[in-house]
């Protein structure tokens, strides 16, 4: 079959791809930017990279028109915009229109569960475009989850960072609402049945693990798994704000998602009927199983997505990769250059493994000072961590950082900030081999907006002549320890 994956650089989608191109699908991949695909290998014969943008409808003329079906993986629920509403539905909307001009013969959709009579904005917005799909001429299949238990996926890691950081929680009553969790092993098996299945055209199916389960009870299984002792205390006096920057100031999610996040808490998701399984049969694992899948990918530092990889400021936002050249124009700049003697590919796997677990090389406390701030002002702080240890690719959330380029052929490293700024910022790190000679270079790049920009620069300037130049001296004296 010939198939359009969109959302095809999210947390879904970069696991749905390996799977439909071992079943032998031809897959059209619709992305904004063809540079933020993060690993070519991905890219077999049977796979093609078409560039648009869903908000732009006039940019969806590279849809085939020859396609079998098509799948809807996008959303917006990290997006600072007030009515991402408003955009979820123009992009449902240009999504159906193009897909009308084809001979698509199925739309698959997964969405969360919405069965409450009351729901989140966020729910409301799920079921704004789940309506959307299910006007268009096109037969559609949607799928409803309750929240995705796997390496890497926001439910999973909240999860994890409440747990492994909080021995005791007080935490607001929404701890006490069920849900239905499901392993996203399960999630990619239903969005892998469904398709071309003609039991499952215009079908609604709720799909959920086998546990019903407060999020309380899935803080404390996450503490048995890991063998921790955890209590927790529920009080009704947490508002929906304080819960919000409480979870954004704990765990790694910015605002805008814990806001979300929050809102939907009250709203049970849990899966009115069982029909997707006799469209799809299939034993689904369990809660605590679907945990120590999770473990086994963390342990094995292969995490092949995560939430995080989508841009702080929502899928909706312009192209980051525009980037990728730094501007030279109305800028400030901090260079530390410094020879060495050491193994190249010592340093560069130094500048490879920077940030996360690994940290900043220098005065980490700082760093971390200045994630807590950006966290207090609303920003993602540094507690997004990196999605591995070793491997590092354009796109990848890096602690308050975005990766624009990591070239390891040429040496290269370049992050954009994503930290609340009075301006952009640029950090780059680069290996220079020549005469002889060998030398690290690194470029901290302050593009201000307006007096309060250049006034926030020359405040962190008497700091930068320290932690930079110490970074970079440390970035080429570490040796990593052996256990």
């Amino acid at each position: 079959m010939k198939i359009l994956l969109t959302g095809a650089n999210g947390y879904i989608g970069t696991r749905l791809l390996p799977v439909l191109q071992a079943a032998g699908h031809e897959v059209f991949c619709l992305v904004r930017d063809k540079r933020r695909i993060k690993d070519e290998n991905e890219i077999t014969p049977l796979t093609t990279i078409i560039t648009g943008d869903l908000l732009d409808e006039a940019s969806l003329t590279a849809i085939p028109k020859d396609i079998d079906a098509a799948y809807y993986l996008v959303h917006s629920m990290g997006n600072a915009y007030t009515d991402f509403r408003e955009l979820e539905e123009l992009s449902a909307n240009h999504f159906v229109n193009a897909l009308e001009k084809t001979n698509c013969k199925q739309i698959i959709y997964l969405t969360g569960i919405v069965n409450d009579d009351e729901l989140s904005e966020h729910l409301k917005s799920r079921l704004s475009v789940e309506n959307i799909l299910k006007a268009s001429k096109i037969p559609n299949t949607c799928l409803r989850a309750a929240i995705i238990i796997g390496s890497g996926s926001a439910s999973f890691e909240i999860i994890r960072d409440l747990t492994e950081k909080l021995p005791i929680m007080i935490a607001p009553k929404w701890l006490k609402t069920l849900c239905q969790p499901i392993a996203i092993r399960d999630v990619l098996a239903y969005l892998k049945g469904v398709l071309g299945n003609p039991n499952a055209l215009n079908k609604t199916f709720d799909i959920g693990g086998p546990d019903i389960l407060s999020y309380k009870e899935m803080l404390l299984g996450y503490a048995k798994a890991r063998k921790l002792k955890r209590y927790i205390i529920t009080v009704p006096i947490l508002t929906p704000r304080l819960s919000s920057y409480w979870l954004n100031i704990v765990t790694s999610v910015n605002y805008n998602i814990a806001s979300s996040l929050v809102e939907s808490m009250k709203n049970e998701v849990i899966c009115r009927n069982d029909d997707i399984k006799k469209v799809v049969p299939r034993e689904c694992f369990s809660y605590m199983d679907a945990l120590k899948l999770a473990f086994v990918k963390i342990e094995q530092n292969s995490i092949v997505s995560s939430w995080k990889d989508a841009l702080n400021r929502g899928y909706l936002d312009t192209s980051f990769m525009d980037q990728v050249k730094v501007p030279q124009n109305g800028t400030l700049e901090y260079k530390v250059k410094k020879e060495f003697e050491e193994d190249t590919a010592t340093v560069l796997a130094n500048v490879w493994a920077i940030g996360g677990k690994r940290g900043w090389y220098y005065l980490d406390w700082l760093w971390n000072l200045r994630g807590l701030i950006d966290k207090l002002l609303g920003g993602v702080g540094t507690r997004r961590g990196r999605r591995s240890g070793n491997d590092i690719q354009a796109g990848d959330a890096l602690d308050f950082w975005r990766v624009i380029l990591a070239d390891k052929n040429n040496k290269r490293l370049l992050l954009y900030a994503e930290m609340r700024l009075p301006g952009e910022a640029w950090l780059e790190f680069k290996i220079i081999e020549r005469g002889g000679k060998k030398i690290l270079s690194q470029v901290a790049t302050f593009r201000p907006s307006g007096v309060w920009g250049r006034l926030y620069w020359w405040l962190m300037w008497p700091f930068h002549l320290f932690i930079f130049n110490g970074m970079a001296q440390n970035l080429i004296n570490y040796k990593e320890k052996l256990t």
